[in-house]
C-alpha cells in the first residue's frame, strides 16, 4: 500500500510539473477531435479565450504556439482572421520524430529489422496499381544514379537518390500508415551520422547492386506481380542490411598503423 501511495504521489507530481500552456493546448486539441473539426475550420472564439481555461493571455498565447508548432493549427490576422485547423504534413511529423531520435539514434540493425518487414509489404501493395505518371516518377529517381559518378560528392548524392527512390515509393503507397513508417525509416538513415559516413565511402559495386534490384523491382511492380515485388524488395533489404552492418563494424574497429583510412 505504501508503495502504491508513492507511485500515485509521483504521478501527481509529474502532472503538476506540466506547464499550464501545455495542458491548455491538450484541452483545445481534444475539443478539435471531439467536435470533428477538419483543416480549414475556424476555432470558436470561446475555445481560445483565456477565461475558458482559467489562464492568463500570455499562457493562452503560448498554448496556441504549441498547437501551431505541432502543425495542428495556424493563425490569420485581419478581417476573417482567427485560429484555424491545419493539415499536418507528413514531412513535418517525420522531422519531429527525427528530432526525437537525434541524440539517441536507433542502431542500423534496429532500423533494418523493421525495413525488412515493411518494405516488402509496401512493394507488394503498389504492384499493378501505379498510374503511368507515378511509375514515371519512380523511374526518374533511378535515372539520377544510372551513370558513373565523376566525384565523391556526386557518388554521395547518388546514394541519397537511392534512398529517395524508397521515399517516393512510400509516398505512392495507398496504406498511408505503412507509407509513413517506411518514409520515417528512410529519413532516419539519411540523418544518422554513422550512415552518412558509410554513404560517403566510395563503392561502385554497391551502386550497381542497388540499381539492379530497383530495376527488377520496377518490372515486378509494372507487371502487377505482388509476390515477386515483395521477394525482390526483401532481397534488396537483406543485401543493404548486410552491407551497412559490415561497414559499421569496420568503422568501429581501431585502425592499425598500416591500415588505410576509409575513402570519403
Amino acid at each position: 500500500m505504501q508503495r502504491q501511495k508513492k507511485t500515485i504521489a509521483a504521478t501527481l507530481m509529474g502532472l503538476r510539473r506540466r506547464k499550464r500552456s501545455d495542458i491548455a493546448a491538450d484541452q483545445i486539441r481534444e475539443l478539435i477531435i471531439t467536435n470533428g473539426l477538419v483543416p480549414g475550420d475556424r476555432l470558436p472564439n470561446e475555445w481560445i479565450a483565456p477565461d475558458t481555461w482559467n489562464v492568463s493571455r500570455g499562457t493562452l498565447r503560448e498554448a496556441l504556439k504549441v498547437l501551431e508548432s505541432q502543425g495542428l493549427t495556424h493563425s490569420k490576422t485581419g478581417p476573417g482572421g482567427g485560429v484555424f485547423v491545419s493539415s499536418v504534413e507528413a514531412e513535418h511529423a517525420i522531422r519531429l520524430l527525427d528530432n526525437l531520435f537525434l541524440h539517441r539514434p536507433p542502431s542500423i540493425a534496429d532500423i533494418y529489422s523493421i525495413r525488412k518487414e515493411l518494405e516488402p509489404l509496401m512493394a507488394a501493395s503498389v504492384a499493378g496499381k501505379l498510374t503511368p505518371e507515378a511509375f514515371a516518377r519512380l523511374q526518374a529517381k533511378i535515372r539520377l544514379y544510372e551513370d558513373e559518378p565523376a566525384t565523391a560528392e556526386e557518388e554521395y548524392r547518388q546514394r541519397m537518390a537511392e534512398l529517395d527512390f524508397h521515399d517516393e515509393l512510400a509516398r505512392l503507397c495507398e496504406n498511408r500508415l505503412l507509407g509513413f513508417l517506411c518514409r520515417f525509416l528512410v529519413s532516419l538513415l539519411q540523418d544518422m551520422a554513422v550512415c552518412r559516413e558509410i554513404y560517403q565511402q566510395g563503392n561502385p559495386i554497391l551502386r550497381e547492386t542497388g540499381l539492379h534490384y530497383q530495376v527488377k523491382l520496377l518490372r515486378a511492380i509494372k507487371s502487377g506481380n505482388a509476390a515477386r515485388a515483395a521477394m525482390i524488395m526483401r532481397e534488396h533489404m537483406l543485401a543493404a542490411e548486410a552491407y551497412m552492418l559490415e561497414r559499421a563494424e569496420i568503422r568501429r574497429r581501431p585502425r592499425t598503423g598500416n591500415e588505410p583510412a576509409p575513402v570519403s
